[in-house]
């Protein structure tokens, strides 16, 4: 059996309970690289074979679980945060699929929620906004152009922005483009849960300074919008004394 586990945001702390055992019973372990705390590897069995996939290719890994799978061994496959963001697990299973090898997925804390406890926000604040975008900037892994950031960004919602630190200048001419103004909140939040973890709060306009200023290049997690301010809100109905729910009567 292959198993694909989510590692969390970087505190070795924020695996999963189900994740933590599924990487203490493995045979065999492929974390991904920098992106996960090499602090979780302390949680594998003596004698279990770990292996960097940043020095890998996709054949490679796959061919590591093959053998894995011959050998009648158990295969965890651990990526950063939660898997199904920016995991490219899809084409893992698919490869899996092709060799009838078995896998299951074990979710993960996601960079993205390690970033707003970092900033102490929550995303979806009533009357400012009830959505969250989260999206990329194209690199060398295009993005569809009905996806862009300046399109996103006419919306004006949340958005949380991975794997685009290192190109913070047209990120915020894109965010310009799109309907943010340039005074707009934003934050830069590196290396969220890490010892590390550094926050700066900024506007649109100054995401590629204050990034410069603090001298943050890559993995950051970028977000952008008016909850970033944490004000002007409106009070939630579910526990309003004069709202009525289906476990409580209100004074209306």
């Amino acid at each position: 059996m292959v198993y694909f586990v989510g590692a969390g945001p970087g505190a070795p702390d924020l695996i999963t309970v189900r994740g933590k055992n599924l990487l203490s019973r493995a045979d065999v372990v492929i974390y991904a690289g920098s992106l996960v705390n090499p602090q979780l590897l302390k949680e594998t069995k003596e004698g279990c074979r770990i292996y960097n996939s940043a020095l890998m290719t996709l054949e490679e890994v796959i061919q590591v679980t093959e053998s894995t799978e011959k050998e009648g061994k158990t295969t965890v496959r651990l990526h950063t945060g939660d898997p199904c963001l920016y995991g490219a697990v899809r084409e893992q299973m698919d490869m899996l699929d092709d060799r009838n090898i078995a896998y299951e997925i074990c979710p993960g804390v996601s960079s993205f929620g390690a970033a707003a406890a970092a900033l102490e926000m929550e995303y979806t604040l009533p009357s400012v906004s009830q959505s969250v975008v989260i999206t990329r900037m194209a690199g060398r892994t295009q993005v569809p152009d009905r996806e862009s950031v300046a399109a996103f960004a006419a919306h004006r919602s949340t958005m949380v922005i991975f794997l685009s630190a290192g190109m913070l200048g047209r990120l915020s001419r894109e965010l310009i483009e799109g309907g943010y103004e340039p005074d707009t909140p934003a934050a830069i939040v590196y290396k969220a849960s890490w010892p590390e973890e550094k926050s700066v709060v900024c506007t649109v306009g100054t995401l590629k300074e204050k990034a410069e200023e603090q001298g943050i290049m890559k993995t950051a997690l970028i977000i952008v919008g008016d909850t970033v301010r944490q004000t002007d809100y409106e009070r939630s109905k579910l526990y309003d004394p004069g709202f009525t729910t289906e476990y409580r009567k209100g004074s209306e």
